[in-house]
C-alpha cells in the first residue's frame, strides 16, 4: 500500500506519520499535489513523501523505517534524463 508520510528527515525522529493510505501511486501523487496546493510549498518544504508499506495502514498510524521504501518491490524506477537537450 501506498501512503504519504510526514518526513522532516530528523534522525531524533526515526517514527514518520502516515497522512494519507493508497492502493496505488497515482492516487499517492494526486494527494501530495494536493496537499503541496493545500500548503502553498514546494514539495520539499511539505515535508512529505510517497512511501511503499507492505500491509494496510491507515492515516494517522505511525511507521518505522524498516516498515517502509521509496519504491514498491518490483516496481519500474523512473530514471532521469537519457539524452540531454544541449550539445
Amino acid at each position: 500500500m501506498y501512503a504519504l508520510i510526514y518526513d522532516e528527515h530528523d534522525l531524533t525522529k526515526p517514527k514518520k506519520e502516515v497522512i494519507s493510505a493508497h492502493y496505488s501511486r497515482a492516487t499517492a501523487e494526486k494527494a501530495l499535489a494536493k496537499r503541496q496546493k493545500a500548503l502553498g510549498r514546494r514539495v520539499w518544504e511539505c515535508h512529505t513523501r510517497i512511501v511503499w508499506i507492505d500491509g494496510k495502514v491507515t492515516a494517522g498510524a505511525w511507521v518505522h523505517p524498516g516498515e517502509f521504501n521509496t519504491w514498491r518491490p518490483g516496481e519500474k524506477i523512473p530514471e532521469g534524463e537519457l539524452y540531454s537537450d544541449t550539445d
